[in-house]
């Protein structure tokens, strides 16, 4: 990982400062929704401290478990070096949703409808964080003015497309939020739209290939959009909830230009962050 400074000898590193700051982005747009939603609060953050706790529990194990076994098998001292890299997104997802899940339901919380509120700040907190991730891409086989050297050698800067993409999606669910069909829609939406990420980017990194060309992770991803496609069913059919509009043609119209005012909005910002994620980047981890 890339170290930025040391501050009593401990070490501050750059996955770490900008892990930080997406969950600091993510719970802000959380909290956004939450209040909109007219969900509790308190509930809601001890929901997401618990499940970012677990959730980097279930990133470790499933890097461990999935990724590099033989090496923690005869290292196990290296099993608690976090610091040294080593997490699995698809493992912190898969412990961090079934723990939410349970959390929510024995706490009285309604689960798919506070999953919605936390989609889009889930996604942005990922995009923020890949930034500082120093797991490069393969090398470049072309001299594009986009690649980073590396020790000599030109790579695809993979985390940065993952940022990029995962910022996109955000945009897409941040537009939706407020007309959805069903509660979990957008959580389904998320988890689709994110393994989609990860399949794509998944060929501009090194994993341990399993299928052909296909790694670890591409069938993770694979596995995941077809649960969601499940779930989506399952939802769909869950929801007895029917949509009729009472409103008269100059509400909608109002609520139309206020949607597209605050479209922009987001677009702008994604596009400030987007460039200094890009200026972090190329300009930090060299």
């Amino acid at each position: 990982m890339k170290l930025l400074f040391n501050i009593g000898g401990i070490g501050i590193h750059l996955f770490g400062i900008t892990m930080a700051l997406g969950i600091v982005a993510g719970l802000y747009i959380v909290v956004r929704e939450v209040k909109r939603k007219g969900l509790e609060l308190e509930k809601t953050f001890d929901l997401a401290f618990y499940t970012i706790i677990v959730g980097v529990v279930g990133a470790r194990l499933n890097y461990i478990l999935a990724f590099n076994p033989s090496f923690y098998f005869n290292n196990p001292k290296e099993i608690f070096m976090i610091q040294n890299g080593g997490l699995s997104i698809q493992g912190a997802l898969i412990a961090g949703i079934v723990f939410a899940i349970w959390y929510m339901k024995r706490n009285g919380m309604p689960v798919w409808k506070t999953a919605d509120a936390f989609a889009p700040g889930i996604i942005l907190g990922q995009g923020i964080g890949r930034v500082g991730c120093d797991v490069f891409g393969i090398p470049m086989t072309g001299q594009w003015f986009w690649g980073i050297n590396i020790g000599g050698q030109l790579l695809h800067p993979a985390q940065m497309y993952e940022a990029i993409l995962n910022y996109i999606l955000f945009l897409i669910l941040w537009s939706k939020r407020k007309n959805t069909r069903y509660n979990g829609q957008l959580f389904v939406m998320y988890f689709i739209g994110f393994s989609m990420n990860r399949f794509i980017v998944e060929f501009f990194r090194e994993n341990p290939l399993v299928i052909g060309r296909l790694s670890v992770a591409h069938v993770y991803s694979l596995i995941f959009i077809a649960v969601a496609i499940l779930l989506d069913r399952f939802l769909q059919n869950l929801s007895q909830k029917t949509q009729t509009s009472v409103a008269n043609d100059t509400t909608q119209e109002k609520k139309k230009i206020e949607q597209n005012k605050e479209f922009l909005l987001s677009i702008i910002t994604i596009g400030i962050l987007t460039i200094l994620s890009l200026f972090i980047y190329y300009n930090v981890h060299l």
